[in-house]
């Protein structure tokens, strides 16, 4: 059986990112394939504890879509600081075809964009995907998966990390499904009475209150963090404030785009000029909002570069909406080009870190083999990019773990779902599927 259909019947899909569905990648023709485990988002530390731990099956992984993908070289991404997790990778790399590419410190090092520069000196096109330049790229977690795909184990657990206001910051496999509140109790609960919940990254992750949201393939980890924080303050304002503070404050000092990892790399992402939508008119701010089509919402233009603590990144977000309803595509018209001080403005993480005032929770999170079965879980028929998977069971059905639960067709883009308890199926919504055991 090929390696596209096994990684297709496992449920497998990037564990780092958006959930594109790997089968795709591993049906593709390419020079390169790149190991992600540069881990950059502050405070998450799963992959550095997944290459310590089981490196042996993340190196099979590689070779596996080495072989699939016919590519002459392949590349771990990893951090220069991490060297445990450096030796154990090493040690299991026993193919000429694989490199390390060491990083250093910098935020956002594990964007795609910056890691394929990194590793291959190639720059993917505007707008572009690494396929286009003969690279695929996976999340270290995602060579773990496919590795268990070959043994036909599918995915029914997420490795996750869950850190800061906590008393036992650990790593540990999280049935998917199982509930965020869960996930704090197994880090031992918080340390505080109230609380914010940052799901997958403290930049690029998203602010809840809400412990039933559930775990899905591409939960990275949890932050808990104080709710009075400087991070969940500035998250909970609402749009309109932070579009008319900006109207009133920002002096178009263009330090937002002088930082921006994606303006440095040569792509005419310019958060500054879109900054001035907030003060022109209709067709003013249809102007300015081309220069937001390129960016990657890595938040550093809003919580590190701007000296009025502004909403850059935010102008951006609201800029590529307006332009997707307009039916807007913008296109750069110089071919992406080095800027030749990028190397002078890497932001390294620790620094990051103070500016953000999370230095303090930057605790190790080592793993843990924890033996714990939820007594429900809530499966989403959606963790991942492209079509929503039809549930395959019936309602008051005993199901098993690693059993499939909800399918898509083998000519769409998606992925399959498992369940990751033993139970009975009590619910099944057009959203989800929840499994009591």
């Amino acid at each position: 059986m090929e390696l596209s259909k096994r990684i297709f019947d496992a449920g497998v899909v990037g564990a780092g990112g958006a959930g594109f569905p790997t089968q795709v990648k591993a049906k593709s023709k390419v020079e390169f394939v790149l190991a992600n485990g540069a881990e950059c988002e502050p405070l998450i530390h799963k992959d550095v504890e997944l290459m310590k731990n089981f490196a042996p099956q993340i190196v099979e992984g590689m070779n596996l879509m080495l072989d699939s993908t016919s590519a002459k070289k392949g590349y771990f991404g990893i951090k220069e600081k991490n060297v445990k997790a450096i030796e154990k990778v090493e040690n299991e790399i026993h193919d000429s075809r694989i490199e390390l590419s060491l990083l250093g410190d910098y935020y956002p090092s594990g964007d795609e964009y910056e890691l394929v520069y990194a590793a291959t000196g190639r720059l993917i096109p505007a707008h572009g995907i690494p396929l286009q330049i003969g690279c695929v790229v996976n999340n270290v977690e995602t060579f773990y998966n496919i590795s268990n795909a070959v043994k036909g184990i599918p995915v029914t657990e997420k490795f996750v990390c869950v850190t800061g206001a906590v008393k036992n910051p650990k790593t540990f496999f999280a049935p998917v499904g199982i509930s965020i509140g869960e996930l704090i109790e197994l880090a031992g609960g918080t340390k505080l009475k109230d609380f914010a919940v940052f799901v997958s990254g403290i930049l690029m992750g998203k602010l809840t209150f809400d412990l039933n949201e559930v775990v899905t393939k591409t939960t990275a980890g949890i932050i808990v963090l104080p709710k009075d924080h400087y991070l969940v303050q500035r998250m909970e304002r609402p749009v309109q404030d932070m579009n008319r503070i900006g109207k009133s404050a920002c002096d178009q000092c263009s330090y937002c785009t002088e930082f921006c990892p994606r303006y440095l790399l040569g792509y005419d992402v310019q958060p500054h000029k879109v900054m001035r939508t907030l003060s022109f008119s209709a067709s003013g701010s249809e102007v300015w909002n081309q220069y937001a089509d390129l960016c990657c919402s890595c938040g550093l233009c809003s919580l590190y570069s701007c000296p009025e603590d502004l909403y850059p990144r935010e102008a951006c977000d609201q800029g590529k909406v307006e332009m997707r309803k307009l039916g807007i595509k913008y296109e750069q018209p110089k071919p992406v080009k080095v800027h030749p001080i990028k190397e002078g403005r890497r932001v390294p993480l620790k620094q990051l870190m103070k500016r953000l005032n999370v230095l303090q929770y930057n605790a190790p999170t080592p793993f843990e083999n924890i033996d714990f079965e939820p007594k429900e879980v809530t499966i989403l028929l959606k963790q991942h990019t492209g079509k929503s998977a039809d549930s395959a069971v019936a309602k008051g059905e005993f199901v098993k773990k690693g059993q499939l639960i909800a399918s898509v067709n083998e000519s769409e883009l998606g992925a399959n779902i498992h369940s990751s308890i033993n139970g009975t199926v009590e619910e099944i919504t057009g959203s989800h599927i929840k499994i009591v055991r």
